[in-house]
């Protein structure tokens, strides 16, 4: 498909007819609208390949993995490891070793944290992230300060939601031991340039963690082409299943880093005396995994880059994304945040005078979903001087009519919470 080609209208049809492989979305709202789901950078709608992926796992395959003789248990685990090998290409590995299963983006980030912690910070060591990182990649490292004096130096960004390399750089010091920081704001929607942030990183001998949880969503990446050390990402924002994610470690940070946990799998022998470990990534992997899960995340990975593509996603994304802006941007009293490009397909936003819960609930009363709050980031919503703000996020399988939706909702909530006065009579 020649996408410079194809017309808006070729664009929706197309948006239009992959939305019919996701089941959940033909649903109706208990009001009896359609269901307008616009709260994708919290979860992701699944696929029929990944829903029947997950069906046949466990009505064909279940059966534990690496330890079996069986055929079912070599079957599980050739499923397992495949999707290992797939998911190292989809983010440009340069080997599946370096790929580890974890639950979700949270826990890997504290399997980093913590494994960092027992070989590698010093008292005093500084970490420099962003004023736009989500909790997941602030607690865990307060968790490490907890036990180990650490500090936190966070990197403002510009009025438009980006981030300076220059501004960094400068809150770099001979203390600096890591750059941790997301690849797209998740409340923003504003991209970093994390090529350009590595590029640095190497030139000081600075280790980098990459949060790619939206931003693996939006663009192909390459963790090989970045240069970065470590980088995390959950399946259930990649249209996968919940309860799985994945941590990048390049070589030979999984030789360095002792195991997160202990337990089945991960150990070549025990005695009373001691344990010696697995090689990685079996070190970091102990019990059983989330192996239906790794599967269907898998095949997530292989229906965006076989079926969807990622020139489509691209494509069709900035189109929404600037459409949304375009309606959005003409609601009376409606103030737009992270302005800058580039930037990823959602848009945080509030009205004035009308708390952000409140907005949310009138939305959801006409069939249209958006996530409400500080959106697990309040730093930022501290930066921004607000407590909370209303984030509309956009998929491949949204349509511009759902988008007039939401800003004709919206226009009807500055209507119906305007104070008495201001009604017209």
């Amino acid at each position: 498909m020649n996408l410079p080609t194809l017309t808006q209208e070729a664009l929706v049809a197309r948006a239009r007819a992959l939305r019919a492989e996701f089941p959940i979305l033909a649903q109706v709202h208990p009001s009896g609208r359609p269901l307008v789901y616009l709260d994708n950078a919290a979860t992701a709608q699944k696929p029929r390949s990944v829903i029947e992926t997950l069906d046949r796992f466990y009505s064909e395959r279940n059966a534990n993995i690496h330890r079996g003789v069986h055929w079912l248990s070599q079957e599980a685990t050739r499923l397992y490891e495949g999707a290992r090998a797939y998911l190292a290409q989809f983010i440009g590995a340069a080997s599946q070793e370096e790929i580890v299963f974890v639950r979700g983006a949270t826990e890997g980030i504290n399997l980093i944290a913590q494994t960092l912690r027992r070989v590698y910070f010093q008292p005093g060591d500084e970490i420099v992230l962003t004023i736009a990182e989500h909790h997941a990649n602030i607690v865990p490292w307060h968790l490490v300060a907890e036990e180990l004096p650490i500090h936190l130096k966070p990197v403002p960004l510009t009025p438009e939601g980006l981030l300076d390399v220059e501004v960094l750089r400068a809150h770099l010091s001979p203390r600096t031991r890591l750059i941790a920081l997301t690849a797209m704001s998740n409340v923003l929607g504003t991209e970093m340039p994390i090529a350009e942030v590595a590029h640095i990183a190497r030139e000081r001998g600075i280790p980098i963690l990459v949060d790619a949880c939206q931003a693996v969503v939006h663009r192909p990446l390459s963790v090989e082409a970045w240069g970065v050390d470590f980088l995390v990402f959950s399946g259930h924002k990649l249209y996968g299943p919940t309860g799985v994610g994945v941590v990048y470690m390049r070589r030979p940070w999984p030789q360095k880093l002792p195991p997160y946990q202990g337990g089945g799998d991960m150990i070549r022998r025990v005695t009373w005396q001691g344990s010696r470990f697995a090689p990685p990534p079996a070190k970091f992997e102990a019990g059983t995994p989330p192996i239906a899960e790794a599967i269907a995340l898998a095949e997530a990975a292989r229906y965006l880059t076989e079926t969807v593509g990622w020139e489509f996603i691209q494509a069709y994304e900035a189109f929404l994304s600037e459409y949304a802006q375009q309606r959005l941007a003409a609601v009376p009293g409606l103030t737009l945040y992270g302005t800058g490009q580039p930037r990823g397909a959602l848009w945080s936003f509030t009205l004035e005078g009308v708390h952000p819960h409140d907005v949310g609930t009138f939305l959801d009363a006409q069939g249209i979903a958006v996530r409400v709050g500080h959106h697990c980031a309040q730093p930022l919503m501290d930066a921004l001087g607000v407590p909370a703000t209303i984030r509309a996020s956009f998929a491949f399988y949204n349509l511009p009519e759902e988008i007039d939706l939401l800003a004709q909702a919206l226009e009807e909530a500055v209507r119906f919470f305007a104070p008495p006065e201001a009604k017209p009579r």
